[in-house]
């Protein structure tokens, strides 16, 4: 099945987000729709629309001319087995003491590693982007320095693979955490594809808000790997359920935005413990006063 995109950008978030929106309501209607904040200074927008068959031309000039936009740059891609193409081309990860790897790679598995398999088709999660690896080697690190976690949570865990790090290292039971349905179920499928059952507990909320997590607060280690805002807007809840001298590490961050989440986490009680950059990501590890 072909898809095609549809590509355009334009200064300020509000005229993206509207024009983000009314793409949604074009016919044929796209599969998707994305709307990003480019990374090079220019305050421009990116918006992206993902569609089946080939979109309305006409109908795109229009709503660039509507929005003030660029004119919709489209393409159509080519069809390509992605999960193959990711296999072939996402190599194992060493992090410190963890080697995360796919099912492909189950042979390169070291005998001295803490392996977390986690397949090519869930690629965010896999330890390859600089958020997930940053937080993994965050982990080791606190781990050689003695520190061990007794009670740990991974709120907003995706793949919960940094849950089942903790896991393979720690004897008891981590809780993960994460607002999206469908991230649930695949964290509870890769907690059974690395034998982890009754060692990973995972649960749909939305931050600190389940029963499960209020019944186990305060934590001495807590893992978010989210985005800047929403770690800002969570600080409060972080001083509220990680007891005196835990942890948190802290991802998801621009380089650039780690001052502002230090000093967010600072206003509730957190010290910098380790700060750490890979490519344009930093992770922070905070300890609680």
């Amino acid at each position: 099945m072909p898809t095609f995109t549809a590509l355009t950008t334009l200064p300020g978030r509000e005229n993206a987000e509207k024009l983000s929106e009314a793409l949604e309501r074009l016919t044929p209607e796209p599969t998707g729709v994305g709307t990003f904040e480019m990374e090079d200074g220019s305050g421009l927008w990116e918006i992206g629309g993902y569609f089946t068959e080939a979109p309305d031309e006409t109908g795109l000039a229009v709503l660039a001319a509507a929005f003030g936009a660029k004119p919709f740059a489209i393409s159509e891609l080519p069809d390509t087995d992605w999960v193959a193409k990711v296999k072939r081309e996402l190599v194992p990860v060493e992090a410190g003491r963890f080697f995360v790897y796919g099912s492909h790679d189950a042979d390169k598995v070291p005998a001295d590693k803490e392996p977390l398999l986690i397949e090519a088709a869930m690629a965010f999660g896999t330890g390859h982007h600089g958020t997930t690896l940053g937080c993994l080697k965050a982990l080791d690190r606190l781990a050689n320095e003695g520190f061990v976690g007794k009670n740990v949570a991974d709120i907003g865990c995706g793949t919960a693979v940094l849950a089942m790090g903790a896991a393979r290292i720690w004897p008891d039971v981590v809780l993960a955490s994460d607002i999206d349905e469908v991230a649930v179920d695949v964290a509870v499928a890769n907690v059974t594809a690395n034998a982890l059952e009754g060692r990973v507990h995972c649960v749909e909320a939305a931050g600190f808000d389940h029963p499960d997590l209020a019944a186990k607060a305060p934590f001495d280690l807590v893992f978010a790997n989210i985005l800047k805002a929403p770690l800002v807007m969570l600080a409060p809840e972080m001083g509220g359920n990680i007891c005196a001298g835990g942890h948190a590490i802290l991802s998801g961050i621009l380089n650039e935005q780690a001052d502002e989440v230090v000093a967010a986490y600072d206003a509730t009680g957190f010290d910098v413990h380790t700060r750490e950059e890979i490519g344009e990501w930093t992770t922070l590890t905070l300890t609680h006063r």
